[in-house]
């Protein structure tokens, strides 16, 4: 087991990406950067990461910010609750560990949105802490390394896959090994078509020996995707639009969008004004449908959005708007956090 910990750090150091957060031992900037790229790719997350750290330096100054502040500088991430999780999590180490960040792993584990990854990247490589860490890279690392055929998506495999990660992880510098094996994942041991010439521990690999490399990690999913329909109404008056926030337990919760209907199956835009929500909304009132935009399909990991957005303008407020909805200057709606979906369709209609 030492041999291949110090094969793993020997590679890492010679062939390791050059990514800002590789040099700090900031508890604060490591914690940033595994929750950026939790759901994000490395080169997505460079640039997130330097915004983040540009507008918010340090964990007191992201606790201050407005939950609104935090959620704009992260729009365009998607999976927004990492953004909320977040905002809550610097609040709470400001008030509870005086802005400095815990040296505990299991004081990190209660932390919002901090699970036994991101506690084990911030123990292990802010702290030096003896924590292995298991990612999607490592996993698969592992489970190809060590032949692991339990599905790692159940208890048990994970359970595996868990103790081989503790069993050759180098107690004295857990930091650089933690890395190294998702360096390894990231690089070398892909998906799809590894680069198990390049590897350096291909000699001892279980998959490799064995030709079993496209056959682990094995994973047992039964993951259904729903498809929802969403009729967005961009409504104008008098150089001004109607928005309201997110607040339900759904999708993009604290986010702010146009009014919305979203219909249990596909409608043409034709039938749309027939349905309770559109009458709600305009009935009553003089307006005009101006333009329907070409359908957007939105895929997220569990459901499939198919949406269009109705530009219509208003020759006076109906009371369904002025009740539910906030009314603002349309050039000032860049200054809202918005959906990835709500700023592809602002940045086609050339309103940011």
């Amino acid at each position: 087991m030492k041999t291949i910990t110090k094969i793993l750090e020997k590679w890492y150091i010679q062939n390791k990406r050059n990514l800002p957060w590789r040099k700090t031992k900031s508890a604060y900037k490591i914690w940033l950067s595994e929750i950026i790229l939790q759901q994000t790719r490395v080169n997505q997350g460079v640039k997130y990461y330097r915004n983040f750290l540009e507008r918010f330096p340090d964990v007191n100054l992201l606790a201050e910010a407005s939950l609104e502040e935090v959620l704009k500088v992260w729009q365009g991430l998607g999976y927004y609750t990492r953004a909320r999780n977040l905002h809550a999590t610097a609040r709470k180490i400001v008030q509870e560990y005086n802005g400095c960040f815990p040296a505990d792993y299991k004081a990190l584990l209660l932390l919002p949105g901090i699970g036994e990854y991101t506690a084990a990247a911030i123990a292990s490589i802010a702290f030096d802490l003896p924590v292995a860490l298991v990612d999607g890279n490592v996993l698969r690392v592992l489970a190809r390394l060590f032949g692991v055929s339990t599905p790692v998506t159940s208890s048990g495999g994970k359970n595996e896959v868990y103790a081989r990660a503790r069993c050759i992880l180098n107690n004295k510098n857990p930091g650089l090994h933690n890395q190294a094996l998702m360096e390894l994942g990231a690089l070398i041991c892909l998906p799809r078509n590894p680069y198990c010439n390049n590897c350096p521990v291909s000699t001892i690999c279980y998959a490799r020996m064995h030709d079993k490399i496209n056959e682990l990690p094995v994973k047992a999913l039964n993951i259904k995707t729903k498809k929802r329909y969403f009729h967005y109404l961009h409504i104008t008056w008098r150089g001004k639009v109607f928005l309201h926030q997110r607040k339900q337990k759904d999708i993009w919760n604290s986010l702010y969008e146009f009014p919305l209907i979203e219909t249990r199956r596909a409608v043409k835009p034709d039938k749309l004004p027939g349905y309770k929500q559109w009458n709600q909304l305009l009935q009553g009132i003089r307006h005009q449908v101006n333009y329907v935009t070409p359908l957007y399909k939105h895929v997220l990991s569990h459901q499939t959005l198919y949406a269009r957005f109705y530009q219509i303008h208003i020759g006076e407020i109906s009371a369904g708007l002025a009740e539910g909805y906030t009314c603002i200057k349309e050039k000032k709606i860049f200054e809202y956090p918005v959906s990835r979906l709500t700023e592809k369709y602002l940045h086609a209609s050339k309103l940011i």
